[in-house]
């Protein structure tokens, strides 16, 4: 599965200039079955919705991936601060297949109480994983990283790649790395880990975005400081070889239902 990692320099609450730019790297990186985006893709990490969250039916962002995804034949993933039908406002990690017009999202698990993220969000409660090109991808968002249960492969919990999408901080950028690597050796899957760079109001970013195999060796990574499209590719034939030969996930740890 071609993917391209799209590492962008967000502008803060500034949905046009976002799309712009998502749609400039989508031009330089033509014909790729998948496409990622950072977290909060349109706006930066807004912990307050006030700032730039939307009501998802008036997404222009959201619209924009859809047409896009239409448009080139591919799926668009990535996250946006919306106000859903009830109300609550949610970090929703959209995967949009613009092959069969079909949406799926994910609510971010996690939030990061550490910048007050939980004080108007509402927390997701379920996993969600998509089934796209022949693979099963868990959708994550960023915080969600550091809490290894939550990800763990599972009998009730299959999946062949883990996508993260992130504002991660450059001051904890050993931390991406580190749990990005360990994701996809504990669960012998491939993880897409997508990052942003640039400046907020709150932090630093520089990227490092990576698509990491399932014995922890690396397949791309974006260089660090600059937006910037690149490319890998996920094979199910080589992961399923790897699963096969080293039969690790057969001695995992069973989860409770509640993990």
């Amino acid at each position: 599965m071609k993917t391209v990692l799209l590492q962008t320099d967000i502008r803060w609450a500034d949905e046009m200039a976002n799309i712009r730019e998502a749609e400039r790297l989508i031009g330089d990186s033509a014909g790729a079955d998948l496409y990622v985006l950072p977290e909060m893709w349109s706006t930066g990490f807004i912990t307050n919705p006030q700032e730039g969250a939307v009501d998802e039916k008036a997404s222009r962002a959201l619209q924009w991936m859809r047409d896009a995804a239409r448009k080139n034949k591919c799926a668009i993933c990535g996250s946006l601060a919306v106000q859903t039908a009830d109300g609550h406002y949610r970090n929703r990690l959209y995967f949009v297949n613009g092959r069969t017009d079909e949406l799926a999202y994910y609510d971010k698990r996690h939030l990061f109480t550490y910048g007050n993220e939980h004080t108007h969000y509402e927390a997701g409660q379920t996993h969600t994983i998509v089934s796209y090109d022949g693979m099963r991808l868990l959708l994550e968002v960023c915080y969600d990283l550091r809490f290894p249960c939550w990800s763990r492969y599972a009998t009730e919990r299959q999946y062949d790649a883990i996508i993260f999408v992130a504002n991660w901080p450059a001051s904890r950028q050993s931390a991406w790395q580190i749990l990005t690597r360990a994701r996809a050796i504990e669960n012998q899957c491939y993880v897409i880990a997508v990052n942003r760079v640039g400046d907020d109001k709150n932090a630093h970013y520089i990227g490092g975005s990576s698509i990491i195999d399932p014995i922890g060796r690396t397949v791309v990574q974006a260089s660090f400081g600059h937006s910037q499209a690149v490319e890998g590719d996920l094979s199910l034939a080589s992961l399923q070889q790897k699963r096969s030969r080293f039969r690790v996930l057969d001695d995992r740890d069973e989860l409770r239902q509640s993990d």
